[in-house]
């Protein structure tokens, strides 16, 4: 199973130097490919909590750096790994100028882009962007629409509910068909949506172990199953699992939170995202307060790279 690590973002991380040492040393050590995530703004005050009940905004999010800038910075600093976005939330984006935008990037990276989409929850993001949180399953579908639309043949023509193109040019075009992925999977409808729509699935682990292992595979199983019966060829889709790491000084207790723990439960987790048949596990070291140091955070990544290839 193939490794991907999470690019700096976050608060603390200095941008003009942290970005481009992570993106060499993580393809260096053999990482398979990196990413981003997007967080438009950090509410004080937020509509909604981080996970339910009332889990906080993790206070590293107060800065999200612009994940498709980050993504262009890695392009230029790297020559092979894929480079990805996990996830960028639909409504917060023109469909057009977006579709543009992921065109350009998998020009500059010679063809390596993989488009992960998502729904999104957040209402103060919505409101923000100028759009509404009850119609965010309408804009991630007419954005996916869009793509299929601008990164055909020119000229283009498409009507939907926001965009309309008219016998137009939509330049440049990617090198090839940019996977899109999708994250979410917690209702049936998006489910249906990644079976009907998507090249692969961003999902988190559920628990720990075998069971959660067997809800994983048991979730893609019936995601390809559902892409089957849509008459698609499900032999290229790609199930990457998002791990957001937290370490403790100490084991964590049976009931622990998957990918919270010593290096040693962290490694166990990977081998059991590997048990559910995940083509590659997302390593989200973000959470931590010495993701600030880049030589610690990529000690860090690095060794994770070399105990994963050793399993």
């Amino acid at each position: 199973m193939k490794l991907g690590l999470r690019l700096p973002q976050r608060l603390g991380v200095d941008l003009r130097h942290d970005l481009v040492e992570t993106a060499k040393t993580a393809e260096a050590a053999g990482y398979a490919s990196l990413w981003t995530y997007e967080r438009l703004l950090f509410p004080e005050t937020p509509a909604e909590p981080y996970a339910p009940p009332n889990v906080p905004w993790p206070e590293t999010q107060r800065q999200a750096a612009d994940p498709l800038a980050v993504l262009t910075a890695a392009a230029v600093a790297t020559e092979q790994v894929r480079l990805g976005t996990s996830v960028l939330i639909a409504g917060l984006h023109t469909p057009v100028q977006l579709a543009k935008a992921l065109a350009t990037i998998d020009q500059i990276s010679g063809g390596r882009l993989v488009a992960g989409m998502g729904a999104g929850w957040s209402s103060d993001e919505f409101r923000a962007a100028g759009t509404t949180r009850a119609d965010r399953g309408r804009f991630l579908d007419e954005t996916l629409d869009v793509f299929d639309a601008v990164w055909g043949q020119d000229p283009v023509s498409f009507r939907g509910p926001r965009v309309v193109i008219d016998n137009a040019a939509v330049l440049p075009k990617p090198v090839a068909k940019i996977p899109v992925m999708l994250g979410g999977g917690g209702s049936a409808k998006a489910l249906q949506r990644i079976a009907r729509r998507a090249d692969g699935w961003l999902p988190f682990l559920s628990t720990p172990g075998p069971q959660g292992a067997a809800r994983l595979r048991a979730s893609w199983d019936r995601i390809r199953e559902m892409a089957c019966e849509y008459g698609r060829d499900t032999s290229q889709m790609e199930m990457v699992v998002v791990g957001n790491v937290t370490f403790t000084g100490r084991p964590a207790g049976p009931d622990r939170s998957p990918f919270v723990g010593t290096l040693e439960q962290i490694m166990d987790d990977i081998h059991t995202v590997a048990e559910a048949g995940a083509d590659e596990v997302i390593v989200d070291l973000n959470l931590q307060d010495w993701f600030t140091s880049t030589r610690q955070m990529l000690e860090t990544a690095v060794e994770i790279r070399a105990r994963a290839a050793a399993l």
